[in-house]
């Protein structure tokens, strides 16, 4: 969810929504899963999907209660989902090819592995339009395909933001512990909505306070440098 938060920020910020957008997502785990739900909350249509040996092409939109029933409850592999779904498209995985990335999207959301994503899916995505990439999983772009995208006028937002909604969440869980606290799904929701959005508008500000504007991988990396930074100088270490 917190994935999508901070995507959704990042096009808001330019005038952009979400709402009525392709999205391209890579994996079929946790990630993924709810990475696919809430962007289809939010009013987004994500057609892709994959596991380690194939991946769908659903041009309908994921049915997500299908993927969790053959992923989460069978456990089973991908050709289970086109079995069951008329509208799609099973492509079984080939020796270095990444397939979800050639599907035209204007919002590209790897969630699968390290390294999924590399030069020639990033030349394929930019040829076919996308706006934005946001990673999902740990170092799934590559370094050429990261510099790829920025000089190239796509939006890239790194995993050290992006994908900070987990251990935000955790970091939720250990404030009610200490505090004796129970809150609700909702309220638990609410505050990670919060910081994702403050997560991005620091990466944000930071490129911007250090003529770096618009690069967020950057600004990523600035703001949480600053923060560490910050932080050892109030406990005295510097």
């Amino acid at each position: 969810y917190g994935l999508l938060y901070l995507t959704d920020e990042l096009l808001k910020l330019n005038g952009i929504e979400l709402t009525g957008k392709t999205v391209a997502v890579s994996g079929a785990g946790n990630v993924a899963i709810y990475a696919i739900q809430k962007a289809q909350q939010l009013g987004a249509k994500v057609v892709t999907c994959s596991d380690s040996t194939g991946w769908i092409y659903d041009p309908e939109g994921i049915d997500v209660e299908l993927l969790k029933e053959v992923k989460e409850v069978k456990r089973a592999r991908l050709t289970e989902y086109a079995a069951a779904r008329k509208s799609a498209e099973y492509h079984e995985k080939k020796n270095g090819e990444h397939g979800v990335w050639s599907v035209k999207c204007d919002i590209a959301l790897p969630c699968a592995t390290q390294n999924e994503l590399d030069l020639d899916d990033a030349k394929q995505l930019v040829a076919n339009g996308v706006k934005a990439v946001c990673e999902g999983a740990n170092m799934p772009t590559t370094l050429e395909a990261t510099q790829y995208f920025q000089n190239n006028g796509v939006w890239f937002i790194c995993g050290k933001a992006s994908n900070a909604g987990g251990v935000a969440t955790s970091a939720l869980e250990m404030s009610q512990n200490s505090e004796r606290l129970s809150w609700t799904f909702e309220e638990v929701d609410a505050k990670l909505h919060d910081i994702m959005n403050e997560i991005f508008k620091q990466c944000d500000t930071a490129a911007k306070e250090y003529g770096l504007e618009g690069n967020y991988m950057a600004g990523a990396n600035i703001a949480g440098f600053l923060k560490v930074a910050e932080a050892m100088k109030a406990q005295g270490c510097v």
